[in-house]
This record gives structure tokens, sequence and C-alpha cells, in this order.
């Protein structure tokens, strides 16, 4: 379902991820765990569209995602939640993710992913 194909990856002339990949079916629970400036942040950025990867790959569902906005991204149902930001405190796990599931849409509604 994703595939993270031997990225690199970083911030101007810091490169901060080289030849990583990953691979994750449907169904999957995958935590991405590590030290500070692993490079956990950067590689989520990179599969979002936040950053592109200068070597390397990024598919979902068998389509190249890794030149596409982030807006094209979201749409194509990619979206994450993040932990700990304290946003939505009162809410419910499943209320948080069904908040994720929607989208603005272009006359400012919501339209669900």
């Amino acid at each position: 379902m994703l595939q993270i194909e031997a990225i690199t990856a970083g911030y101007g002339d810091v490169t901060v991820l080289r030849d990583v990949s990953l691979s994750i079916d449907a169904g999957q629970i995958v935590a991405l765990i590590g030290a500070n400036g692993a490079g956990k942040t950067t590689t989520l950025r990179v599969v979002s569209g936040l950053i592109r990867p200068s070597v390397g790959r990024v598919t979902f569902d068998g389509q190249a995602i890794h030149s596409w906005g982030t807006d094209r991204i979201v749409g194509a149902g990619l979206v994450q939640v993040p932990e700990g930001r304290h946003l939505f405190t009162q809410m419910t796990v499943l209320e948080n993710l069904e908040l994720g599931a929607f989208r603005r849409g272009r006359r400012g509604r919501g339209d669900r992913l």
C-alpha cells in the first residue's frame, strides 16, 4: 500500500535520510521509532509531500506520489494524525481520526475523503 524506496532527503545542504526504504501493507500497523535526530519526522515529511526526496520514490496504492503536492496526497487518502500536540484533547481517538478524514472543499464545506 505504501512504499518508500531508497529515499535520500534533507534540508538545504544537510542530508538527513540516506537510502531509506520501508514497505507497509494494507491493514498493517507500523511504528517508526528512534532517537532524536534519527530522521523520523523527515521521513513523514517526505511521505506527506512537505519535502521532496533528492533520490528515490514514494508510492501509495501503486501510484508514485513523491512529486505530488500535499493537497493531492491528502486527496488520495493518505493523511497523518499527529499525536501529542494537545490540539483536540477533549475528542476521542475515533473523533480525531474522523476529523482527519475531512478536507476543506472549494466552497469551504468539508468533503469526506
